[in-house]
């Protein structure tokens, strides 16, 4: 059955930070970042895996959440192109931080939204969004201290950076010499050449009764029995990659990519070559759900799933993979 509520905040955070007036400072700032040198740049990009161009089945055929616009399935042709097999790690975003002295939005503006089973202490940090008592405002969270002052990403070298917001994304790639993927590339990378396929791997969440993503298991706010292997972020390569050699495509965080949020390329006897997402709009897109997806309210785990949220918006659950440059 079709659902035609929004339930995007559940897991895919929960909106701007409130500020709209500084957009232009951000965007400033995340296009005024300091160029690695050529060297460093070709080193980033022979990270990335290639993914074969041609033409793939874009969305599904009947979308959960009206909202989201995935469905139906149409046709898309993609210019071949290179991803990253995972998501960009805390160890990446430290080298790039440090070789620029970027500060965050959540730097900036001294705060960002922290799901509440991830603090010592919820009490102590009572402002929520609302209708959503889940995510909690914590002052001095950022992508170095994910949880709040007093913590730290030591031992999480090889998880994805979060609190990252659409800006901080874009500086990095500014940095890299690299793009964010558009959100078709990304779905073609997630499907691993699959064809109506709901996951990376197949159709089966727990292929052979085993678990292949990080997502939310147990009583979704209250109880995560982490019975995946995590309660938070896993490793950016943990659980096996699809057939494109992507790692965790759905799952463990979300991911923004280039394209403003919108409907989909139209369908259509000739497919659309190489789209770009809307031509204009606010909110940003972003792809893949994230390990607070719990099928319960919020399951966006799927290759086709989508949502949106505000390019300065910055949670614990969010971040990003990288791509060749956009010609």
């Amino acid at each position: 059955m079709e659902k035609t509520e929004d339930n995007s905040s559940c897991c895919a955070g929960s909106g701007s930070q409130g500020n709209v007036a500084g957009d232009a400072f951000f965007l400033k700032s995340a296009l005024g970042v300091a160029r690695a040198t050529p060297d460093v740049s070709a080193a980033l990009q022979a990270r990335l895996c290639p993914i074969p161009g041609g033409i793939f089945e874009m969305g599904t055929r009947k979308s959960t959440f009206a909202a989201d616009m995935d469905s139906p399935r149409r046709k898309v042709k993609l210019t071949a192109f290179a991803l990253s097999p995972h998501a960009t790690t805390n160890a990446d975003y430290a080298v790039f931080v440090a070789a620029t002295g970027y500060r965050t939005v959540a730097e900036v503006e001294g705060w960002s939204f922290v799901f509440h089973l991830l603090l010592p202490d919820p009490s102590a940090h009572p402002i929520s969004p609302p209708g959503l008592p889940w995510w909690r405002r914590v002052d001095g969270a950022n992508w170095s201290a994910p949880e709040g002052p007093g913590s730290s990403i030591a031992g999480r070298e090889n998880h994805p950076a979060v609190h990252i917001a659409w800006y901080d994304a874009l500086a990095y790639c500014t940095w890299a010499g690299l793009s964010l993927p558009t959100e078709a590339q990304w779905e073609r990378a997630a499907r691993g050449g699959g064809t109506r396929r709901k996951f990376p791997w197949g159709n089966e969440m727990t292929p052979g009764g085993q678990h292949a993503m990080n997502t939310f298991q147990g009583d979704f706010p209250a109880r995560n029995s982490g019975a995946d292997g995590y309660i938070g972020t896993a490793p950016v390569d943990a659980f096996r990659p699809n057939a494109f050699g992507m790692f965790n495509m759905t799952g463990n965080v979300w991911e923004w990519v280039q394209d403003r949020f919108g409907p989909l390329p139209p369908a259509s006897r000739l497919p659309a070559l190489d789209p770009s997402g809307a031509a204009d709009g606010y909110a940003r897109t972003q792809r893949g759900g994230s390990y607070l997806c719990h099928a319960s309210y919020c399951d966006r785990f799927f290759v086709h799933s989508r949502t949106r949220n505000d390019p300065d918006s910055s949670t614990g659950n969010c971040g990003f993979r990288v791509a060749t440059p956009h010609a």
